[in-house]
Order: structure tokens, then C-alpha cells, then sequence
């Protein structure tokens, strides 16, 4: 496996970097000029309260959305087709087709131009990764939520992305099948993809971290190592945070 601080496999496209970012809607400043850029190496989750920004910010680093003002360059330029063909994003929600597990894997390969043997192969070897082989064959809308969103990072994982955006992955899972997306997790991050997680279990981003983002109102309230952000954060409101107070 790659080491993760390598960063030589994806010196192309990264840094992915905010530029005075904004996004409005329905009169109201969602995201409030962020200034922000991410670099390979550290696992990095960005946290906040409710209403924050996160999965916003997220989105539009992805390129899902536009900003009303600003700018995201990727190593210095806008994204373009080789720059989306090298990143993914897996949602709160798993968005899969009407069709098996192995099928919804190479789907998502296709749509990349990868196709035949080497298709076949690596969605059986992300299965397998994922603990889904015995299911590769079960339609995938049947399957448990928590098999689902193993099943979602499983296929993003087998595009080989160089970076991998995750929105709440576990939310809505229990404790066991949290613990299985997170080594899922991990291994792309072992395997060398820089992880970008949202999420609002602080457990969560205590176990999965490397650096903290912490947003507040739509702006980078504050930006540490997680060791520094969880024992001793430098803004009130973080600290509020982290104690389980509510934030203002």
C-alpha cells in the first residue's frame, strides 16, 4: 500500500483551494468568504454545529455546486474533466441503482471508461474490501443501511479517486456498521486518498482525524492538528463545541 503522507501520487490536482468563497441562498449568506486549502497528507474532518456549512462547503469543493462568489482551483486551476475523473463523494444517503451490488460498482467504473476484465475485477476486490463479496449478486436497494453505505464507499473507492469527500457517512448507521464504513475509511487512506470527512460525531472525528476544520456561520472558525483542536482549541466557540455547549 501507498504511504498516505506520499504525496507524489496526486501532486496534479492538489491543492484543492477556496478562494473568498461565498454561496447564497434564499437572501441568506450560506457560506461567508473561506478562505481555505487543502493539501494531501493529513486525514481531515471538518466539524461544526448544525447550520455550519459543512456539507455546503463540501459540495462546493466537489464541484456540485456553484459559489455566488469566489473560486475553487485545483493545483492552481479550475476544475476540469481529468480533475473530476480523480475525485469522489460519498452522501449521507447512498444514491444506488436498481440493480445488484457488483452491478452498481461497475456502473460507476463505466462512466469512468473502465470496462471488461478490469471492471470485473476491481469491483470484486472493493466488495471484498468492503465485506460485501457473499452479496455481489443481492439487489443493492435491499440491502441493510448499513450495507448500503458500505456499498457507496466501496464503489468510490474502487475508482482509485486521489481524493474522496465524505458528507455524514455514518449518520444514520449503528455502532457496528459505523465501525465497519470507518475501516473502510481507513483503508483508502492508507491505500493513499486524501479523505475529506464531514461529521458531527466529535467520536468520530476523535478516532478518524488527523487535522480539524471548524466551521461556524458559514466561516472557518478555527483549523488545527485534532490533538490540539479536542485538548485545548483556541476559540470560545470551539471549545463550546467540543464540551457539548451550544454555539452561538
Amino acid at each position: 500500500m501507498a504511504d498516505p503522507m506520499d504525496g507524489s501520487r496526486i501532486a496534479g490536482i492538489l491543492p484543492v483551494e477556496a478562494h473568498g468563497l461565498v454561496f447564497e441562498a434564499g437572501g441568506r449568506r450560506l457560506i461567508d468568504g473561506i478562505d481555505l486549502a487543502i493539501r494531501h497528507g493529513p486525514l481531515t474532518v471538518i466539524v461544526g454545529p448544525n447550520g455550519a456549512g459543512k456539507s455546503l462547503m463540501l459540495r462546493l469543493l466537489h464541484g456540485l455546486i456553484v459559489p455566488t462568489a469566489g473560486q475553487v482551483l485545483w493545483a492552481g486551476r479550475p476544475a476540469d474533466a481529468a480533475v473530476r475523473r480523480r475525485q469522489a463523494m460519498v452522501f449521507q444517503r447512498p444514491v444506488l441503482l436498481r440493480r445488484s451490488a457488483s452491478a452498481n460498482v461497475r456502473h460507476a467504473l463505466k462512466a469512468r471508461g473502465i470496462r471488461g476484465a478490469e471492471s470485473r475485477a476491481r469491483a470484486a476486490e472493493a466488495l471484498d474490501l468492503a465485506g460485501l463479496a457473499h452479496l455481489a449478486d443481492a439487489p443493492a436497494r435491499v440491502m441493510s443501511g448499513g450495507e448500503q453505505q458500505r456499498l457507496a464507499v466501496a464503489r468510490a473507492m474502487a475508482l482509485r479517486p486521489d481524493i474522496l469527500f465524505l458528507d455524514e457517512p455514518t449518520a444514520s448507521l449503528d455502532p457496528a456498521s459505523t465501525l465497519a464504513v470507518e475501516a473502510l475509511i481507513g483503508r483508502a487512506y492508507i491505500a493513499g486518498t486524501k479523505i475529506v470527512l464531514v461529521t458531527h460525531d466529535l467520536g468520530q472525528a476523535r478516532r478518524l482525524a488527523d487535522e480539524v476544520i471548524f466551521l461556524v456561520g458559514g466561516r472557518v472558525e478555527e483549523r488545527c492538528a485534532a490533538d490540539r483542536f479536542f485538548a485545548q482549541p483556541d476559540s470560545e466557540r470551539a471549545w463550546a463545541f467540543v464540551e457539548g455547549r451550544i454555539v452561538l
